[in-house]
């Protein structure tokens, strides 16, 4: 016999549970309809953004130059391009300041200034009160001859100012000294500075940093750019005799990745990044920045916040260990003396043993003697441009990093790594906070967004030195004909108008080509 209670309690579940299967079904449709609306969302945003990135980095493809995409270098004139006449407007000075790579730049601008204002260039000179204090002049760093002859279709150079007979008596020109405005544009050379080179035969600008504008919309100027930078510009062959012997050392192995290390009391203190040093160390930093750059106000943790100080030898090795290379990768590192020594080295170290430099590689006794100078930055420079893979540490105002993105980029879109400091900056504050759950995934993810070296459109504040694509680059079957390659025989197209113009130049080349035979 059933009792009265246990039977209420069950009708009671049975009228309970009906409601529960009706609330549990509202549920169930809910859910399958936000799945639902879900799934079309991601469908439309994947759609909008193509194809889904992908969630690993393959180290193996890192090691081969980037896909080019049908481009390739080309800094030839493309349309009328006329040889330099023979009666020029004047003697065109200028002397370079800064290190190497800034010096490079300088020495782009000035030609390109020449030609603007018909100009005979003389033989720039190099600031030797520059940060390397070296006076080795661009006699001792560069191929002049190459630099002449490369340039012949586009500018006259000699190496001084003639002197000049009147009255019977010899007499030199006195370049008149102006300083060209910072970023100048072509019509103050084109106005100002032609005046004065009218009135007295030559002028001389100094200093010769950032004196013309990068940006200008006329792409045969910027192509006469490349072809100073990337043709003209060829280091002494003792020089490159010694760069190729270290790349053919390191390379006899394998592969190997050149880094910039710019971990430098100057860049620190441009920076402010003063927090992880001593006290001792933070005074020497300061006291560099006070008598260097203007007076700012700068707080560590919120430079550090934004990517705005230079990553530690020790954030280089977890990003590439996170990026998937193996210790035993062969690392050649670019950098002058870094600040704070072997206790910011030791960590790298650890991570990556097979740590290089120009004087490990090769200890001969001209590298050893000049290892802070221009010959030891020149070095650099040439074993970062053929090395597999290159890793700026601190690109933004860093010459010499910037200058070689874009020769790499030129020199068929080698592989360049250039971490994402801003992106990486919260990824490493959270770790020297504890928080190290999935540190290497999310540092994959900041550096799968960023561009290893293939084309890509110049935004700002992207330079033009760090990327000239589209301008200097072409393609043989292009959608757009601005993009056309020149023809085969441009050279030939070029030699023509030389002749025409200045059969003596052409005649001189002929008999040099003749005696070099």
């Amino acid at each position: 016999m059933r009792r009265p209670g246990l039977h209420r309690q069950h009708g009671k579940q049975g009228g309970g549970g009906a409601k529960g299967i009706y609330a549990k079904l509202t549920i169930a449709v809910v859910v399958l309809l936000i799945c639902t609306l879900s799934l079309l969302f991601s469908a439309t945003i994947s759609r909008n953004r193509g194809p889904l990135q992908p969630s690993e980095i393959n180290v193996e493809e890192l090691w081969e130059s980037a896909k080019s995409g049908g481009w390739k270098p080309s800094s030839a004139p493309r349309s009328d391009w006329p040889p330099p006449p023979r009666e020029t407007n004047g003697y065109l000075r200028v002397r370079c300041n800064g290190g190497l790579n800034q010096q490079r730049s300088a020495i782009c601008n000035a030609v390109l200034a020449a030609r603007i204002m018909n100009a005979t260039l003389v033989l720039p000179e190099l600031d030797a009160n520059s940060f390397w204090h070296d006076e080795s002049g661009f006699q001792g760093i560069y191929d002049v001859e190459h630099f002449i002859q490369t340039l012949k279709y586009d500018v006259r150079i000699v190496e001084s100012i003639p002197e000049i007979r009147k009255n019977g008596k010899t007499k030199k020109i006195k370049g008149y000294q102006l300083r060209p405005p910072r970023d100048a544009p072509i019509d103050w050379y084109t106005t100002v500075a032609l005046k004065k080179m009218r009135e007295h035969g030559a002028i001389y600008l100094t200093p010769f940093s950032h004196r013309l504008a990068e940006e200008i919309d006329n792409p045969e100027y910027q192509r006469l750019r490349c072809r100073v930078n990337y043709h003209a510009l060829r280091f002494k062959p003792n020089i490159m005799k010694l760069s190729e012997s270290i790349v053919d050392k390191l390379r006899a192995q394998g592969h190997f990745m050149s880094i910039h290390l710019r971990f430098e009391m100057d860049m620190l203190a441009f920076a402010g990044c003063f927090d992880i040093f001593n006290p001792e160390e933070q005074s020497i930093l300061k006291k560099y920045r006070k008598e260097n750059f203007a007076e700012k106000r700068l707080v560590y943790k919120e430079r550090r916040a934004i990517g705005k100080c230079p990553l530690t030898p020790e954030e280089v090795g977890l990003i590439l260990r996170a990026m998937g290379f193996e210790n035993y990768t062969r690392i050649y590192l670019a950098a002058g003396e870094l600040f704070g020594g072997e206790r910011f080295m030791k960590p790298f170290r650890d991570l990556f043993p097979r740590l290089e430099n120009h004087s490990s590689v090769d200890s001969s006794e001209e590298l050893v003697t000049n290892t802070q100078g221009l010959l030891g930055s020149a070095v650099d420079y040439m074993v970062c441009l053929l090395s597999d893979i290159f890793m700026p540490t601190y690109d933004g105002p860093s010459n010499f990093a910037n200058n070689l993105l874009g020769h790499r980029l030129y020199y068929g879109f080698r592989t360049t790594i250039r971490p994402d400091r801003k992106g990486l900056a919260p990824i490493f504050i959270d770790r020297e906070n504890g928080r190290t759950a999935s540190f290497e995934q999310a540092v994959r993810h900041v550096m799968l967004k960023t561009n290893f070296g293939g084309p890509h459109k110049r935004v700002p504040p992207e330079s033009f030195y760090t990327n000239s694509w589209p301008e200097c680059f072409c393609q043989v079957s292009p959608k757009n004909p601005a993009d056309k390659c020149p023809p085969d025989n441009v050279l030939e197209i070029l030699d023509s108008r030389l002749e025409k113009e200045d059969p003596e130049a052409l005649a001189e080349k002929n008999s040099t080509s003749t005696a070099e035979r």
